[in-house]
């Protein structure tokens, strides 16, 4: 190799070095700052026990968590575990969870989830995320907000605000919300994915929002990126 070409090799290697310093040291402030927002950040959702949760989540896909708090206690007087919802019927369902987008759909889907869960898991949420994301209505995102919430085991779901905030600070590229996901579980240890997961969903919500901030308005953009002078453009989750 030329000494010229061994230059570069060496310079390129020098400024990708750096850069994954800077990222660390983001993402350590990141969690620091976080953790002094939220000490102990409460599950947004309304949930008795893990059947609960993962109905819960399955509600809340492209709707609030306000609104599923709102449907899911008449639900639970109808059903709260998986073979009494079974025996109900889909239209006894879609009345209560109408208020939420695609109810019917969601209703389909916590009818069978439901009577799998009766017929092949004993009435008990399997702590295992491919038997999860099996179920019908259940998603990667679903099944891992369910994992780490419920039986405590690392995963990092990301949703649209986690999407969002992780662009805004420079923690991944965008490209999907898959992607985000690993970008974040290689720079944060495992034991603070759960808490973490919860915190920035609540920042996104409450300081860097999808409107109220473009990269320079909240405190954590500012602080990260204080000589930052455009907007941030981010892609959607």
């Amino acid at each position: 190799m030329s000494h010229e070409k061994q230059s570069n090799v060496t310079r390129n290697y020098s400024i990708g070095k750096k850069t994954a310093v800077r990222k660390q040291e983001r993402a350590k402030k990141i969690a620091q700052r976080l953790a002094e927002l939220y000490p102990n950040p409460a599950i947004p959702l309304a949930h008795r026990d893990p059947y609960t949760l993962l109905v819960a989540v399955v509600l809340s896909a492209q709707c609030t968590d306000a609104m599923v708090n709102r449907v899911t206690p008449e639900l639970w007087k109808l059903a709260d575990n998986p073979c009494d919802m079974a025996r109900q019927s889909e239209e006894d369902i879609l009345r209560i969870i109408r208020p939420v987008g695609l109810a019917p759909r969601k209703a389909k889907a916590i009818k069978e989830l439901s009577r799998i869960l009766c017929e092949q898991y004993g009435g008990k949420v399997p702590d295992d995320m491919e038997a999860l994301e099996r179920l019908p209505g259940v998603g990667h995102k679903t099944a891992s907000v369910v994992m780490a919430q419920a039986f405590g085991q690392p995963a990092f779901p990301v949703d649209t605000h986690i999407h969002r905030l992780a662009q805004r600070w420079k923690l991944t590229s965008g490209k999907n919300v898959r992607q985000t996901e690993e970008d974040l579980k290689r720079l944060f240890p495992p034991e603070q994915w759960n808490p973490l997961h919860l915190r920035m969903i609540y920042y996104g919500r409450e300081h860097c929002t999808a409107r109220g901030c473009d990269g320079r308005q909240c405190l954590l953009c500012r602080e990260l990126f204080p000589s930052r002078r455009h907007p941030v453009s981010v892609r959607r989750a």
